[in-house]
């Protein structure tokens, strides 16, 4: 299943930099991708422009967001790695507090057309 999140950056062009950097190749730390590929997500492209981050995430059928986000919370090398992106980035002006990356809805799919 595929999943598109979106989320802002401070609109500050070195922080952008900074952001853009942290996720250069080799530069996210192994844990990070270990537990990113462990919890089910088989695919994940960020891609971004001005101050707007869109993910792209493709998940296996048995992906559990809820239980994600409790591993995370318990996983150390997660909670340093959020919290340095998190002061880089800003939640959404209608994203529900303390909620950074919202899933965006699906309005069309060419594969659905006639």
């Amino acid at each position: 299943m595929w999943h598109c999140l979106l989320l802002d950056l401070e609109d500050d062009a070195a922080l952008i930099a900074a952001y853009r950097d942290h996720h250069r190749p080799g530069n996210v730390p192994a844990p990070v991708l270990a537990a990113i590929r462990a919890s089910g997500i088989t695919a994940m492209d960020i891609y971004n422009l001005g101050d707007r981050l869109v993910m792209m995430m493709q998940t296996s059928p048995d992906f559990d967001p809820v239980a994600k986000a409790a591993s995370d919370a318990s996983d150390p090398a997660i909670v340093a790695w959020e919290a340095a992106m998190g002061r880089l980035q800003r939640a959404l002006p209608f994203a529900p507090t303390g909620e950074k990356w919202i899933p965006a809805e699906r309005i069309f799919a060419l594969s659905e057309q006639p």
